[in-house]
C-alpha cells in the first residue's frame, strides 16, 4: 500500500494526470463543440424548412389560380404519347426532348414563381432545395417532395415524389423496352434545370427510379455544376 501511495504521489504521476486530465478536457470540449454546431445547423435546418413550407402554404392557399389535376394528368399524358408516336418509339429521344421542353418552360416559370415567392435571392443550395421543393412544386403542382440524400459537401441532393400528379393513372406501354428507357416526367428536370439557370445556377437533374417502371419510389436527382456569372443561357431549343 505504500509504496501505490507513493508511485501516486511522485511528481511524474502528477504531472501525467495532469496532462492525462487535459487531453480528457480538451477532447469533452470538442465533443461538446460538434453536438452545439450540430444542434445549431439542424436547428437553421428546420427553420429553413418550416420557413418555405409556410411560403408555399400561404401562396398556393392566396395566390395560386387552381386547375383540375385530372386535365393536367391527360394533357401531359398526349404529350407524351404523341411524342413516342413521331419518334417511332425511341424513349430515349423522347426522353430529350421532353427535358428539352421542360428547360424552355422553367426558363419562363421562373419569373412568375420570383414574382409569387418574392423571397430574395437563396443563401445555400441546401435553402434552394427547401424552396423548390416546399414552394415551387407546392405552387405549381401542389406537391410537397421530400428531400434526402444529401452528399457531404452540400452539392448534391434528392426529391422523392410521393406524389406525382403527370403520372396518376398511367400505364408505360408494354412493348418491353418503355420500363427500361422511357422517364416519363422527364419534363420536371428540364423545368428545374432552366428556371435555375435562370438564377445563375447550372444543375443537372435526372430521374434514377420511377414508380411507373416498377421502383418503390420516384426519385430525381439534383446536382450543382456551378454558379453562373450574369451571362444569358444558352439556346437549348
Amino acid at each position: 500500500m505504500v509504496e501505490i501511495f507513493r508511485r501516486e504521489s511522485s511528481p511524474a504521476n502528477k504531472t501525467s494526470r495532469r496532462a492525462g486530465s487535459g487531453s480528457q478536457s480538451v477532447a469533452s470540449d470538442y465533443s461538446a463543440f460538434e453536438t452545439h454546431s450540430e444542434n445549431i445547423f439542424r436547428s437553421e435546418v428546420n427553420t429553413m424548412t418550416s420557413k418555405a413550407a409556410r411560403i408555399g402554404e400561404e401562396i398556393w392557399k392566396t395566390r395560386v389560380d387552381k386547375v383540375n389535376a385530372e386535365l393536367v394528368t391527360l394533357t401531359y399524358g398526349t404529350v407524351v404519347a404523341q411524342l413516342c408516336k413521331d419518334y417511332d418509339g425511341d424513349y430515349l429521344e423522347v426522353n430529350k426532348q421532353l427535358d428539352r421542353m421542360g428547360y424552355n418552360i422553367g426558363m419562363r416559370l421562373i419569373e412568375d414563381f420570383l414574382a409569387k415567392a418574392n423571397t430574395g435571392r437563396c443563401a445555400n443550395f441546401r435553402e434552394t432545395a427547401e424552396m423548390i421543393s416546399k414552394v415551387g412544386f407546392k405552387i405549381f403542382l401542389n406537391v410537397t417532395p421530400i428531400i434526402t440524400n444529401w452528399t457531404s459537401d452540400s452539392k448534391q441532393f434528392s426529391l422523392i415524389f410521393e406524389d406525382n400528379p403527370l403520372a396518376d393513372f398511367v400505364e408505360l406501354p408494354d412493348d418491353g423496352r418503355a420500363q427500361d428507357e422511357l422517364w416519363y416526367s422527364s419534363i420536371l428536370c428540364g423545368v428545374l434545370r432552366g428556371a435555375l439557370e435562370m438564377v445563375q445556377m447550372q444543375v443537372e437533374t435526372h430521374f434514377i427510379s420511377d414508380v411507373l417502371r416498377g421502383n418503390d419510389t420516384t426519385e430525381m436527382r439534383i446536382s450543382l455544376i456551378r454558379y453562373l456569372d450574369d451571362e444569358m443561357p444558352p439556346d437549348d431549343e
